[in-house]
């Protein structure tokens, strides 16, 4: 976890590995979501793509619940992962690549 201090006049700095994370330089705008007791920040040009309300919130609880209760994080069944390795075998994956179009989720 990442942290940072806030001073008197309420201002903090970016931990260099959130900056790096958002990519977001000097000048950069940023967006905040509020859940509760957190916030999630994002840069000002991808909230405009992820401000639906009621999947940021969806992801807020999945994260809470996900730290609140590692023990609910389990393995692949062994089925689904030959399953998956069998409908990508021989596919070239650019995990960092743009995904062009429209993403269902």
């Amino acid at each position: 976890m990442l942290e940072s201090v806030i001073t008197a006049k309420s201002q903090t700095t970016l931990p260099k590995g959130v900056r790096a994370a958002l990519d977001v330089r000097p000048g950069d705008r940023l967006a905040y979501v509020i859940e509760r007791d957190h916030a999630i920040i994002m840069k000002a040009e991808a909230a405009e793509t992820e401000s639906d309300p009621a999947i940021m919130s969806f992801l807020a609880f999945i994260e809470r619940d996900l730290c609140e209760h590692p023990e609910h994080l389990r393995d692949l069944p062994q089925g689904l992962v030959d399953r998956a390795r069998a409908l990508t075998a021989g596919l070239d994956v650019d995990l960092d690549a743009a995904i062009d179009g429209d993403v269902a989720i």
